[in-house]
């Protein structure tokens, strides 16, 4: 209910009876104020019509008023500036840590927006907006998506940050680190990442001419290479395997040299992975594109357009891994060529907000820019999250749509957050 009045407060959604404090005075809101989401008032610098005197200052808002004391505001100097104490009930006069006692005021949360509200938070159809997706003109629908798409984008930008400062700064290796967890393509996404940080790039470098040693070094770093990584059913045939050996080998002398310990290879997953997804190929895939060095942080950023990225990311698995997918298993012979449709899927996930991660490290305008204009070009995304909201008749025209409607369900409708939702506005002040 607390939620509620501050939506109603918010978006001044008064019922129409004159407003006044319990002290009978009138009460003319000309400014909500700003919401504050941190510690302190829930409302800052509010301007406020007492009677004949206009007050500009904070408010503070309660279902009872008794709330003020047991949150302890009355001890609080922050508190000492409210102007008005909004209560949907006042049980109790309040009182600030300086002996004032803030004027207060029993705001009602209109019937329609109650009725309106328990509707969404009771719709068994998803999302429980779907009946009034239609009606919204396509100014509100394209405001909220743009700001939905920068959401998103900001939260990814987040995390390379947070890469790079567990790297020590290195943006090379939050590039990496990044890149590799998108080759997870979702189920291993965790474990490539935990890879990628366990992966010594310096020391990998000392043989990035050399795609056998990087194929070992990966392979070994991610715990492939022991006996109890092998599939039960080519376990055999995979301990009398050359290559297997051959990698082996390469890595005990890598590891010895540069002090490196494998992880676990429980973390990988492989039920329900389709052969193309198993980690040996996409880590195959990582080595030769290691080798190749097109997909160098610096490179990735000089790249000024869609075709330039997808022919830097364009990479294939080694001559072993054409004719296998895993150890002592064959398979049909193919390069296994990182696919267009993969590589944009690497673009969108990587590249996109590393350049506006890097850009706004940078300074660097442009690149903030590229970022947002390859979210135009990149062709919609195509999940179960995106048919959902096609199917409610919402257009979807680029990757950037599909980034704003994946942050939409996921962060505003899987959490009922529908009161911070553009769409739950209009939803809630419908007739």
């Amino acid at each position: 209910m607390e939620q509620l009045l501050h939506y109603v407060w918010k978006h001044k959604l008064f019922a129409t009876a004159p407003l006044k404090t319990t002290e009978g005075v009138d009460v003319e809101v000309i400014d909500t104020g700003l919401h504050n989401t941190n510690a302190g008032p829930d409302f800052f610098n509010a301007k406020i019509k007492l009677g004949d005197t206009l007050w500009v200052g904070n408010v503070e808002i309660h279902e009872k008023a008794s709330q003020w004391f047991e949150h302890g505001h009355h001890l609080d100097a922050r508190y000492n500036n409210v102007v008005l104490h909004v209560v949907g009930k006042a049980d109790m006069d309040a009182l600030t840590l300086d002996g004032d006692m803030p004027p207060q005021m029993e705001l009602a949360v209109p019937n329609s927006v109650l009725t309106h509200y328990n509707e969404l938070l009771a719709a068994d159809k998803f999302p429980p907006c779907h009946n009034i997706l239609h009606q919204l003109s396509p100014l509100t629908l394209h405001s909220w998506l743009a700001a939905l798409q920068t959401e998103r984008l900001e939260s990814k930008t987040k995390a390379v940050i947070r890469r790079a400062e567990l790297a020590n700064g290195s943006w090379e290796d939050a590039f990496f680190i990044t890149l590799a967890r998108n080759f997870g393509f979702g189920v291993n996404g965790d474990a490539f990442e935990r890879w990628a940080a366990n992966v010594p790039l310096r020391c990998v470098d000392h043989h990035r001419d050399n795609v056998f040693q990087i194929e070992a070094l990966f392979m070994g770093q991610a715990g492939l290479l022991t006996s109890e990584a092998l599939p039960p059913r080519q376990h055999q045939m995979a301990l009398k395997d050359e290559y297997f050996e051959q990698l082996k080998k390469e890595y005990s002398y890598l590891a010895h040299k540069f002090n490196l310990q494998s992880l676990d290879p429980a973390m990988w997953l492989f039920l329900r992975l389709r052969p193309q997804n198993f980690p040996h190929i996409r880590l195959s895939q990582l080595a030769m594109l290691y080798h190749s060095r097109t997909a160098s942080l610096a490179n990735i950023v000089a790249c000024e357009g869609l075709a330039q990225l997808r022919k830097a990311l364009f990479t294939k698995v080694s001559a072993y891994w054409q004719t296998h997918f895993v150890f002592g298993g064959g398979s049909k012979s193919s390069d296994k060529a990182l696919s267009v449709a993969s590589r944009d899927v690497l673009i969108l996930n990587t590249v996109v907000p590393i350049l506006f991660a890097y850009g706004r490290h940078r300074h660097n305008d442009i690149l903030c820019e590229r970022a947002f204009q390859l979210l135009e070009e990149l062709r919609a995304e195509n999940n179960h999250i995106v048919r959902m909201w096609q199917t409610c008749g919402l257009e979807v025209k680029n990757a950037g749509d599909t980034q704003a409607l994946i942050q939409l369900k996921t962060e505003y409708c899987d959490r009922k957050d529908c009161l911070r939702c553009r769409i739950g506005y209009e939803y809630l002040k419908k007739g």
